[in-house]
């Protein structure tokens, strides 16, 4: 049986992951790379999506051991499931505009916040 504490730690793995595969994605092209000229954007994309999958299996398993095994879930949990789909969705609109990137650089470390705002808190 795992852990609270190993999921919390599966669970920061895939958010580094995330964050540094959109924070690198969003230099490249705020700096005019182009999608077909990456050459690690299938590596990012992978990674991206590795960190996505390590973020909701953890984070089901966090709630898991937390008791919370049934529905209807406290609305934070809804709220981070959000913010989750949120970070999936950066990825290709960050890819294919240079203006979008130059904002969310700035942006996507807030989402974190916002998210582990939610973590702590349970203000819903």
């Amino acid at each position: 049986m795992i852990s609270y504490q190993v999921y919390k730690l599966i669970h920061l793995l895939g958010i580094f992951c995330v964050i540094a595969s959109l924070a690198g994605l969003a230099f490249y092209t705020a700096n005019g790379g182009l999608k077909s000229n990456n050459k690690l954007r299938k590596q990012s994309g992978i990674f991206h999506g590795v960190g996505l999958l390590l973020i909701l299996v953890a984070g089901f398993g966090m709630l898991a051991r937390l008791g919370i095994t049934q529905f209807p879930w406290p609305g934070w949990v809804f709220a981070k499931f959000g913010v989750w789909i949120i970070f999936g969705g950066l990825y290709a609109a960050v890819m294919k505009n240079p203006t979008i990137a130059k904002v969310m650089w700035l942006i996507i470390p807030f989402l974190g916040l916002l998210s582990a705002y939610i973590a702590v808190m349970k203000p819903f």
